[in-house]
Formats: structure tokens, sequence, C-alpha cells
């Protein structure tokens, strides 16, 4: 699909990704999951979402789905540790979900549909996997609705570089606000946004994460930049992150 994951699969990446829960980064759909249900997460990472899912839907089950199988191994290992006997994870592209038609009651996206080249296609093989009347709840977080501070010329340039970058790597950083566009164009009913902040804490947290990431790509300067502003005892990183939720026509 001409697409590289931004953030890649290095250790601190997946030390980012697994700090997040169902209670931390999913709660816009937390009322959807109801017991007994059929549920398919899609862009899975290191499972720490899922496992929430699956305490959540007791004694339905859910499906993790990433496409890098390293990931992969890791979610089935900490589900295992957990004692969850109703997730299972798999290796495979939200393109070609490995599902039949109307196989689950729920679908559940975090943080993947922004670094999609084709997230029409992606929105429709959603769609495809759903059962009629199923719901799906997508959440990504939008560039252009962050807030730092102090917001110095260095700062803006540092992250211009990292927006630029993920965006060539075939993604959109404006993803958010167009999530509702993307379900309903792809045939959802009723999508509807809505839009939280995550403030980090410690910023350290974002802020190294973003220096290794343009450290890693070539842009040092803009690395060095993060990893002062992040000392700043006045800074601030408050995430905009957007939310959509729709419907399949039943």
């Amino acid at each position: 699909m001409g697409e590289r994951y931004t953030l890649g699969y290095a250790p601190e990446a997946m030390a980012f990704l697994d700090r997040r829960t169902l209670a931390s980064h999913g709660t816009f759909f937390e009322s959807h999951l109801l017991p007994g249900l059929r549920v398919l997460d899609c862009g899975c990472g290191p499972g720490g979402i899922t496992r929430g899912i699956a305490a959540r839907i007791t004694p339905g089950s859910v499906i993790g789905v990433d496409m890098d199988g390293a990931q992969i191994a890791l979610a089935g290992e900490r589900a295992a540790a957990a004692g969850l006997g109703n997730v299972e994870f798999r290796q495979a592209s939200v393109y070609e979900l490995p599902f039949a038609d109307a196989s689950f009651d729920a679908v559940f996206s975090h943080a993947l549909f922004e670094h999609l080249a084709d997230k029409a296609r992606a929105a429709r093989e959603c769609l495809r996997v759903l059962k009629p009347g199923g719901v799906i709840g997508v959440c990504t977080p939008d560039w252009g609705g962050f807030v730092v501070a102090p917001e110095t010329p260095e700062l803006k340039a540092a992250i211009a570089a990292y927006e630029d970058q993920q965006n060539r790597n075939g993604g959109d950083t404006r993803t958010g606000r167009k999530l509702a566009q993307v379900l309903t164009e792809a045939g959802f009913v009723n999508a509807k946004l809505s839009a939280r902040y995550e403030n980090y804490s410690p910023l350290a947290a974002i802020g190294n994460l973003l220096a290794w990431q343009l450290e890693r790509d070539g842009m040092p300067q803009h690395a060095t930049t993060f990893r002062r502003w992040q000392e700043d005892p006045q800074a601030l990183f408050a995430q905009a992150w957007l939310s959509c939720i729709g419907r399949k026509v039943v």
C-alpha cells in the first residue's frame, strides 16, 4: 500500500504502546462493550487495550490483529500471563482480514487509521466482517489539535518534521477530524465524532519517543529540541484524540 509504520517496532516504541489500556485510551467505546459480544481489535499492538476488552465482554471473546508478528507474540504472552482465556491474537492486515462476512458484533481500532495509506479500504473491510446492526469504534490522534508549550520556533519545526515524516510514510496526521467521513463513505451510518485530550506526565514519555524517532530518521537537531524542551518545568504536551462511532445498517 506504499506505507510504513512511522512509530516502528523497536523496544522504545513498544514500551510506549504498552502503557495504553482500555481505561486510559478506550473509554469512548466502553458502553458498547457488552458481556457476550464477539469483538475484533484492529491494530492491537502489544494487546493492552485488547486485554481490557476481553475482561469487559466476558463470556464473550475478542480477537486482536496486527501486521507485526513480534507484537502479536508479545500480546499473546501478556494475555496468557493475565489468565485470559477469551482473547486470541492473529497476524493480519486490516486490508485483508482473515474472517468471514458478518463475524463480529463490534470492531474497535485505536491509533491505526492515521498510519494507513488507504483508509477507505480498511474501513470497508471492517464493515464487511461486522454483523448487521454492529458497531465500530475508531480512535486516532489529530496533530492539528495538539497544544504544546512553550511553543518556540524550534519546537514547531521539530513537530512539523515528525508530521512530514509520517505523511511521507503514507499516513495522515490530520486523520482524526476525517474519521466520520471515512466511515460514512465506507457504508457506516450515524457516524459521530468526539474528542478528548491526553496530557503527558512526565513529558519524557512523549519527548523521548519523538526524539528517538527523529534521531532514527536522520534529524538529530530536532531530536535535541525535544530533549531540551521536556526539561522545562512549564512545558506542556496535550495530545488531541479524535474518536468516531458508527453502525452497520441492519
